[in-house]
């Protein structure tokens, strides 16, 4: 007999128990707490990612603020600078420029600054010492006074060329020739083309016109005569305006050599550092392979990280599916574990490539340049290298049933 109060629900043959769900900050949290019971396998798996990505964002990270520093430079040097150059006659000789191209080259309208350099046969030593034929590379030029300006040099020490040294036996020394001939103060002597020269002044290397580095470089007058110059130009330096540099250039041999026009070379010092660039950049490509390389034997670290993982933690993984957990959870907890991993370790490389990057490029004064898109890049492949490197352990650790997780076989 009852007394009408409801007794307790039945379950009838035909239901089902449901498993409870997971969350996504449930998922989070037992993701984490796996990783936390093995930290030092953890930081050993995760460093693998994070060497990865940190080379990768470092050398993209170099590169650009290398490509900064040439932007930066040309921006303040100028890409208006055309050098005229003789070429080969027709008989393959060396061709040689007129007296009067300088003057010729001034007469164009867009032109703004020109300035000649002249090839001697001088050579130049630090004392009357040394053996002939030890010249150590260097050149010695006949430079106009206006040469410095036009090819946006700079004085390190001393001072330029001006009226007062171009007729007497001064020399300027480029920033390569002032370094191997071990001459840095003014007023030294040099022993240039059988007589002593005074050292007036030392150049900072020249970008737009490198081969003056290594040059020792004395007044027009001076080297026709002390050094039996014959006064030809070698090499024409012509700045134009921004706006006119093609048209320019597209005139040049025909007014600095209007009887061969055939025989003179233009060239362009801004495009040669972009071809610089062009190189610096497929260097670049290969150390972003060499760091893929790094970025995947760190993804070989973590998914054998999570394999061991698996065979550690049959017990858990039986008492779990043995409490009611679906193998979709099962899954979904390892995969997880392995994607958290993996963003510990991309982090930490975004850090550390960037805090490379800038290391390196205050060490050199350039600007620090780390694209967002390298950083982004980074973490997506760690995320993606946590996922398809924890996908194995977790569907092997879903298939164990209950009974041989918690058996240990």
């Amino acid at each position: 007999m009852t007394d009408g109060t409801p007794g307790p629900s039945r379950r009838e043959p035909g239901d089902r128990l449901r498993a409870a769900r997971l969350g996504p900050a449930d998922v989070v949290r037992l993701g984490g707490t796996g990783l936390r019971t093995r930290p030092l396998r953890v930081f050993l798996s995760a460093l693998g990612i994070a060497i990865g990505v940190a080379a990768m964002i470092a050398v993209v990270g170099i590169s650009g603020s290398g490509q900064a520093e040439v932007d930066r430079r040309l921006d303040a040097l100028g890409t208006n600078l055309l050098r005229v150059a003789p070429g080969e006659s027709l008989t393959g000789e060396k061709a040689e420029l007129p007296y009067e191209a300088v003057s010729m080259v001034r007469r164009i309208p867009p032109v703004r600054q020109v300035a000649a350099t002249g090839v001697t046969d001088a050579h130049v030593y630090r004392n009357d010492h040394i053996a002939i034929g030890r010249t150590g590379s260097l050149t010695v030029l006949a430079a106009g006074t206006d040469l410095l300006p036009a090819v946006g040099g700079q004085v390190r020490r001393g001072r330029w060329l001006d009226s007062a040294t171009d007729e007497y036996p001064a020399v300027v020394l480029g920033a390569t020739a002032a370094q191997r001939l071990d001459v840095y103060t003014p007023g030294t002597r040099v022993w240039l083309g059988g007589r002593w020269f005074s050292l007036i002044g030392v150049l900072d290397p020249v970008p737009l016109a490198p081969e003056l580095d290594g040059a020792a470089l004395v007044g027009w007058s001076a080297a026709r005569t002390y050094l039996d110059f014959d006064g030809h130009p070698s090499t024409v330096y012509v700045r134009a305006e921004d706006s006119r540099v093609a048209a320019v250039r597209a005139v040049l041999p025909a007014t600095a050599y209007p009887e061969k026009p055939g025989e003179v070379r233009i060239s362009r010092p801004s495009d040669a550092l972009a071809a610089r660039e062009a190189t610096e950049s497929a260097l670049t490509g290969l150390l972003l392979g060499l760091g893929g390389v790094a970025l995947l034997v760190g993804g070989v670290g973590v998914g054998n990280t999570m394999v061991i993982s698996v065979l550690e933690r049959r017990p858990e993984i039986g008492l779990r599916r043995a409490l009611g957990a679906t193998k979709g959870q099962i899954r979904t907890q390892f995969v997880t574990e392995s994607l958290l991993l993996s963003l510990i370790g991309g982090l930490g490389g975004t850090v550390l490539g960037t805090l490379i990057t800038a290391g390196y490029a205050l060490s050199r004064d350039w600007p620090t340049v780390v694209p967002a898109w390298a950083s982004l890049a980074g973490i997506a492949s760690t995320l993606a290298i946590g996922m398809i490197a924890g996908l194995y352990p977790a569907v092997r650790a879903s298939r164990l049933s209950p009974t041989e997780a918690l058996s240990g076989t």
